[in-house]
């Protein structure tokens, strides 16, 4: 007991040296947690929004193992059932009531300003008609439901997002065409959504104009009577429907549209926990610093308490528990923010179009405890060896004042481990740049990231010596004694040096890193555009939507093209091989002018024979693993259609970054296997101007296009910025993510310096007494913190370089062939972490002024 009185004395007596040390807990526990609020909340109001709209027992095309109607048709026609379905249905023992449900999300909804009203955060624009399951989840606020073929009603969110009014006209474009509706009515959830636009039309209206005609509906709703279960019904109804269909209980639909969004889901939660361990990591070099100077501050203690009879393992034990109280302290207060933390998540969510309701806000029993359970572990494994060396403390030593020094031996042995996971991490990284497959390479990349990374952080003192020394040239000297004293300042404790910028060099080896890869990456797609794309315009769709069929004859008919190549998708195909074997796959089938617009390299054969009727290609992979070649003959199965057998006519390059591995055939050919009903719309077209005539082209497919806002069209220069653009908002994101450790990395300078500052005192006091100035005591000390940061800048940006280099030759498997460096963002990086120095040091060096100068002295 007199040990843990003496630790919570202790405790107290130095709270404020733990404050910072409790902040890095706080800020890692309070993302983890809010983390998991998050993902549970989005869960928690996917379940509930899935669970008030599924049927107690719903019928849908496909059997039981078909993956449901969550995807997007690519023929911009959902699979339908018979309208006769429903009375069969709805004639089985125990059914209460049955109705047809017509649905599709494979239409856009224009304003009357022309602007899309749908999503842009890739959640769907849902038609459908109005039934008993929309009235369980949503109620009319204004106007009433569709009465004729032209009205419509309109979720309230959607409303209020576009400013869409009663009598406002909404005009729908699908597959079928377009057509014009009056908004009669606005519909408010009474659950969250979570960003679809929902839209809903008369019966007939959805039927003719949105599914292609006929009384059919896409699901079949059935309604339990009083007293009959789901499971009861759903057996009742199997036998009433048939095997092929597909007939689900409430749960299990519930379930299986959950499917559709679990793995974005999943990615989210795990990147964001990614993100939360490396400040977690990060702060373990802040609570390692904190607690090894202060058992150093605290030697003449600790020595007094091994003089009066504590053993080494009451002293060891006596820091533990502080370190313990840190842990608990900082992880309570990070539980309690991390709710914070999820409703700011949540707002962020909002603002990019997806709605999270606070409402829903669900705190599971598990968050807290991982929180406090993953703060405290972690605190106590960090505090861990400050609290053995606190326990070799001798008396003697103690009472002379002599402090707590690093062993020799024991410094040599982690600068020789430090050197040996060097080299073995820049061996595995040579690996992985020069693997032959992109398995065993992003093993080898793994490895040698975690490595070198181990061995950078244990052979930091030792690079402390030689690389504060080289930057103290450039950066201090200039300064003259002051910056000499901030040079001695910094080498004083290369251990402690080393931790403090280990901790910013893992951040920014990581913003270097995936700078580098990122740069590859737009590099890699430019070069790629100008070698292989021979179109002078690309039109597609940014939300994946396929092209409707009068936009595709419209831009044939723009008289400044030479030409428009027409390009669908394929999936599901059945192919048998030569020696009689199978294998699945998918082609692109496309018009023969694909050939010149898309110059893709070939290793046999030339790729224009594969679009004449008859042939198709294969990509290099493929064939190798088929042992196929020019010449031979596939029997090929078209899903909803017939079978044929085409001829091999060339075989692609799998170094191709555009279409790698993708098998063409012709459009022709595609038509004459697959039922006009079944084929595939254009997911992207291109266009090639009469010569001389660029830019007119651009302006009438612009023209051509402005009706309809799903779709751009991009010249070569256009399609190179989107690149760009889209992996700068990638790396945009996880720069901010990133954010988080280096906050935490900065904490840890200012408590090294704080601390260092309060373990100087009386030195700082003899400094002040012979002439040195308050300015002159503040410049030492930034500059101090300056080196220390650029020191850990060097680190990071020398490791990040190394690992990007490695992750692009990686990459290079994959068709990113060129290595590009951001020079200006590591330049930036590097003159920003002198920024982050100085303002580190602003509060350690002003409190440094501030000393009186006869207590500093007294200071024992």
């Amino acid at each position: 007991m007199t040990i843990v009185r003496t630790s919570l004395r202790n405790f107290f007596a130095h709270k404020g040296r733990m404050v910072l040390s409790g902040l890095a807990v706080v800020l890692s526990v309070a993302f983890v947690c809010g983390t998991l609020v998050f993902t549970d909340t989005m869960n928690s109001t996917f379940d509930k929004l899935f669970g008030d709209t599924a049927a107690d027992v719903s019928v849908e095309p496909g059997g039981d193992g078909a993956s449901g109607g969550g995807e997007m048709p690519s023929t911009g026609r959902p699979e339908t059932l018979p309208a006769s379905l429903v009375g069969r249905a709805g004639a089985v023992e125990g059914a209460g009531e049955a109705f047809g449900v017509a649905a599709t999300m494979a239409v856009t909804v224009v304003d009357a300003e022309g602007e899309n009203i749908g999503p842009t955060t890739g959640a769907p624009t849902i038609a459908a008609n109005w039934t008993e399951l929309d009235r369980r989840a949503m109620t009319v606020t204004a106007g009433h439901p569709p009465r004729g073929p032209d009205e419509v009603m309109v979720d309230s969110d959607t409303a209020e997002k576009h400013g869409i009014g009663l009598g406002d006209e909404l005009r729908t474009v699908s597959a079928f065409g377009e057509f014009t509706s009056r908004v009669v009515g606005i519909a408010t959830w009474q659950v969250t959504n979570p960003g679809a636009a929902a839209l809903y039309y008369e019966t007939g209206v959805v039927q003719e104009r949105l599914l292609g005609g006929g009384e059919v509906f896409t699901s079949v709703a059935v309604l339990a009577a009083d007293g009959v279960t789901d499971e009861l019904l759903k057996q009742n109804v199997r036998a009433a429907v048939g095997e092929e269909l597909s007939v689900l209980t409430a749960a299990e639909s519930a379930e299986r549209n959950k499917e559709g969004i679990g793995s974005f889901l999943d990615v989210m939660k795990y990147a964001l926990l990614g993100f939360a361990g490396i400040a977690l990591l990060v702060g373990v070099f802040l609570i390692v610093n904190t607690f090894s100077m202060l058992v150093a501050q605290r030697t003449r203690e600790l020595g007094l308490m091994r003089a009066i009879g504590a053993d080494r393992r009451q002293v060891g034990r006596s820091v533990v528990i502080e370190a313990l109280l840190l842990g608990v302290v900082g992880s309570v207060l990070g539980v309690a923010a991390g709710v914070g933390v999820a409703v700011g998540l949540m707002r962020l969510m909002g603002l990019l179009g997806m709605t999270l309701s606070t409402d829903d806000l669900t705190v599971g029993w598990a968050t807290p405890v991982v929180g406090v359970v993953l703060g405290v572990v972690v605190t106590l494994l960090a505090a861990w060896l400050p609290a053995r060396r606190a326990g070799r403390v001798s008396p003697m030593a103690a009472l002379r004042d002599a402090g707590v020094s690093a062993d020799g031996r024991s410094g040599r042995v982690r600068a020789v481990a430090g050197v040996a996971l060097t080299g073995a991490g820049a061996a595995a990284l040579v690996g992985a740049a020069g693997a032959a497959e992109a398995g065993p390479g992003a093993l080898y990349l793994s490895v040698g990231v975690l490595l070198t990374l181990l061995g950078f952080v244990l052979v930091g003192p030792l690079l402390a010596r030689v690389v504060v020394r080289a930057l103290s040239v450039v950066v201090l000297r200039v300064w003259g004694p002051v910056g000499r004293l901030a040079e001695r300042n910094a080498l004083r404790n290369p251990r402690r040096t080393g931790a403090t910028a280990a901790a910013l060099m893992i951040g920014l080896a990581l913003v270097a890193g995936l700078s580098v890869v990122g740069s590859s990456m737009v590099a890699s797609g430019r070069a790629e555009v100008d070698r292989t794309v021979g179109a002078d315009f690309i039109v597609s769709s940014m939300a994946g939507q396929p092209l409707t069929p009068q936009v595709a004859e419209s831009l044939k008919d723009v008289p400044e093209l030479a030409h428009v190549t027409e390009y669908r998708s394929l999936d599901e195909l059945t192919l048998t091989l030569p020696d009689g074997g199978t294998a699945r796959g998918s082609v692109s089938a496309a018009s023969p002018t694909y050939a010149r617009d898309v110059r893709a390299e070939t290793v046999a054969g030339e790729l224009a024979g594969a679009f004449e009727p008859g042939g198709m290609s294969v990509g290099e992979e493929f064939a190798d693993a088929h042992g196929l070649g020019v010449g031979d003959r596939l029997g090929v199965a078209f899903p909803g259609g017939r079978s044929g057998e085409l001829e091999i006519r060339a075989v692609t390059s799998a170094e191709a970054m555009i279409d790698q591995g993708v098998m063409y055939v012709g459009l022709r050919t595609a038509e004459e296997y697959v039922p006009a009903e079944r084929m595939p719309l254009n997911t992207l077209m291109l266009g090639t101007a009469v010569e001389g005539q660029e830019s007119a082209a651009y302006a009438a497919l612009k023209a051509e296009l402005e009706r309809y806002p799903q779709y751009e069209v991009r010249d070569q220069a256009a399609y190179k910025q989107l690149l760009e653009d889209q992996v700068g908002q990638l790396l945009n994101m996880v720069y901010g993510l990133l954010a988080l450790a280096i906050i935490v990395a900065v904490l840890g300078v200012v408590n090294t310096l704080a601390l260092s500052v309060v373990e100087r005192t009386r030195e700082i006091g003899l400094l002040r007494a012979v002439g040195l100035s308050r300015r002159q005591l503040r410049r030492m000390v930034r500059l101090e913190s300056v080196v220390i940061a650029l020191f850990g800048a060097l680190l990071g940006l020398g490791l990040g370089l190394a690992w990007g280099v490695a992750g692009q030759r990686l990459l290079a498997l994959e068709g990113l062939r060129t290595l590009e460096i951001p020079w200006v963002t590591i330049g930036g990086v590097f003159l920003g972490s002198a920024v982050v120095g100085l303002v580190a040091a602003l509060l350690p060096a002003f409190r440094a002024g501030r000393m009186n100068v006869l207590r500093a002295i007294a200071t024992e």
